[in-house]
């Protein structure tokens, strides 16, 4: 399929016919022209609220009968009175019960007849007036579900794939978890477009990852596209617990009972070691792009240290290079909604997202600008496609300064090697922090002041060549914008915002379920840097990103670090900085020694999309003065934390 440059509806929606039928069908019977946006002419009260359970055809908790998920269905009762079909907006989640959904971390709640009361979050409020249904999933082993949570592998997806396959005629569901009596999608035109933060967005990944028919759309809010490197980056260890933790965590009382092989599965396929196994294949999303049917609007915080930029940019691409129509939010917050950091723009764009895909809607959204970056807090630009047309990959290198560890970063090749020594007790923040004070943890390497804005958009990549003292080692490289600013303080707990006690209101409210949630505002820090990106590594893991192997001390080993996607803009008067050191404080692990490593500059070197390439590069340091050496540690925001270990979508 040829690769697609702009973000463009590829299926036949708007022709003649089918815009007649929708103004028939889903408008007022008044209407003359197809309509451009779906009202609220339903009754959110009287809606229909049921529960069915949908056959898996898997038997992952070996009970000797097949799995059943529990699907929540949220639709209007209107439109069934009057036989007309709808589509299904979806929301899979192992979080409905254990630990409760969005900023104020709401659970379902059921009457005395096992029908939802609350679904979290504001979409059946919104939506189902609007004409849809919504659909909540209790992913296999979780609340009302049978099966076990295997932590994105083929139970966590095919649970939720048979609802798809459900809601389009091809999978079976019952009225009771138990019983025989069949249960038809027969109220649903199957169009079907799923939902969700953190692991609901990353099961949205790996449903549409199958090439499931129906699923015409996804919106994966901070999602994994990749569950390998949700816990290692090449071979390095981000956290120190595995997905059988993850997995216990969510599990319902009835699958812990049940599914201790598939927990002992989960500990024997993801050894500590870092090295790729089958189980890691299973669950890699991005191999799978090129079945992807559905398009797929994605949002990521910038400074997501839980699920990490990582996943967008490899996601993004081989989401590209097989033509996916795609369209992208990036902020400048953590972990976090773009409920909770954009709320009226978000739920106005979503609406409008869900008309166009699920409804055939024309209303233009196709033809708006691709991607929305927010440059300063609660302050945004567009780009007609992302990364921009002239956005070109530029190799910069490293070079020694006057002052040991603290060089220079240009377009010509250095000479000569710069030693460090590994620091587990320091992070990204201590690096930045003293970009220009030789420090023995850490080698750095930095423009002079720019007299131009430097525009870096999408995926970094950082080839070092270090000879380690020791048999283990790990790589950190770190982008920093040396200058100041005010950016969203995503190293709070809050992650850039500040939950209010005001609240707004997004749909239809019912006794028992509230549309009306919390404010919020941007949390900000001035500061005298910002991390820009980051990567890690194992060096032992410079032979092949599937396995590692002990290191020879006093030998050269040379490793390309993957930084993560961002688009961020330098400003003419900053600087920009790259920093190489072992161990990054609560973002890796330390290794099992304590490494010395030598860089040979001559053969480090760092790829940087920037826009307009290595002549705008050129451009913007023409002239530039040499840096002046900060007598005082820099301010940034506080140190990171390892608080996540739960890819989760509370704060």
């Amino acid at each position: 399929m040829p690769i697609r440059t702009r973000f463009t509806i590829w299926r036949p929606l708007a022709t003649a016919a089918t815009a007649a039928l929708m103004a028939t069908s889903l408008a007022p019977a008044t209407a003359t022209a197809a309509p451009r946006e779906s009202s609220p002419v339903h009754s959110y009260e009287n809606a229909i609220r049921e529960a069915v359970w949908v056959d898996t055809g898997l038997d992952h908790d070996r009970d000797g009968k097949t799995d059943r998920v529990a699907v929540d269905i949220v639709r209007p009762r209107e439109t069934a009175q009057q036989g007309r079909k709808i589509p299904v907006i979806m929301d899979a989640s192992p979080y409905y019960s254990c630990c409760g959904r969005g900023n104020e971390s709401q659970k379902k709640t059921y009457d005395a007849d096992g029908d939802v009361v609350q679904m979290p979050l504001f979409y059946d409020n919104y939506f189902v007036p609007r004409g849809y249904a919504f659909v909540g999933v209790d992913l296999a082993g979780t609340n009302r579900s049978d099966g076990c949570v295997d932590v994105g592998g083929r139970s966590d997806i095919l649970s939720a794939k048979a609802v798809v396959d459900w809601l389009n005629g091809r999978a079976k569901a019952y009225t009771t978890r138990t019983g025989t009596t069949k249960a038809k999608a027969t109220w649903t035109n199957g169009r079907t477009g799923m939902i969700g933060k953190s692991w609901d967005g990353t099961i949205a990944n790996g449903v549409a990852a199958t090439g499931v028919e129906g699923l015409k759309t996804i919106v994966p809010i901070s999602a994994i596209s990749s569950w390998y490197d949700y816990y290692f980056q090449q071979g390095a260890p981000l956290y120190d617990s595995g997905p059988d933790w993850l997995s216990d965590y969510v599990d319902s009382p009835d699958a812990r009972a049940k599914c201790g092989a598939v927990q002992q599965m989960l500990v024997d396929g993801a050894p500590r070691s870092g090295d790729w196994t089958p189980l890691w294949t299973e669950r890699d999303y991005v191999k799978d792009a090129s079945k992807v049917r559905a398009s797929v609007f994605l949002i990521h915080g910038m400074q997501d240290l839980n699920v990490r930029m990582k996943h967008v940019g490899q996601w993004w691409d081989a989401l590209a290079k097989n033509g996916v129509e795609r369209k992208i939010w990036l902020s400048q917050t953590g972990h976090v909604d773009p409920f909770d950091f954009r709320r009226a723009q978000w739920v106005d764009t979503l609406h409008r997202w869900f008309d166009h895909e699920l409804l055939g809607y024309d209303n233009g959204i196709d033809r708006e600008p691709m991607a929305d970056i927010e440059r300063h807090p609660d302050q945004w630009v567009t780009s007609k496609v992302w990364p921009p047309r002239g956005t070109d990959t530029t190799t910069l290198r490293p070079a020694k300064g006057t002052q040991a560890g603290v060089g220079t970063l240009g377009l010509g090749k250095g000479k000569g090697t710069e030693t460090f020594t590994d620091d587990p007790q320091r992070s990204e923040t201590d690096w930045a922090a003293h970009t220009d004070t030789p420090t023995p943890d850490k080698a750095g390497f930095v423009t002079g002041p720019l007299t131009r804005d430097l525009r870096l958009s999408g995926s970094s990549k950082v080839t070092v060549t270090a000879t380690p003292t020791t048999s283990t080692a790990h790589l950190s490289a770190v982008l920093v914008d040396l200058g100041p600013d005010t950016i969203r303080d995503y190293a709070t707990s809050g992650e850039g915002i500040t939950t209010l006690t005001d609240r707004t209101c997004w749909g239809v409210s019912t006794t028992g379920d509230s549309a009306c949630f919390k404010e919020t505002k941007a949390k900000t820090a001035d500061v005298d840097y910002t991390i820009v990106s980051r990567g890690w590594a194992d060096l032992g893991n410079h032979a092949s990103d599937l396995k590692g192997v002990p290191l020879t001390p006093g030998r050269p080993h040379t490793i390309t670090l993957d930084l993560a996607a961002t688009d961020h803009v330098v400003p003419a008067g900053h600087r920009l900085a790259l920093i190489v050191a072992g161990t990054d404080k609560d973002l890796i692990d330390p290794p099992s020694t304590t490494p010395t490593l030598t860089l040979d500059l001559s053969r480090t070197k760092a790829r940087v999309p920037l826009v307009g390439g290595a002549h705008a590069f050129a451009r913007a340091t023409a002239g530039s003065p040499a840096a002046t050496p900060e007598a005082t540690p820099l301010d940034g925001v506080r140190a990171p934390r390892t608080v996540h270990r739960i890819p989760e979508g509370g704060q």
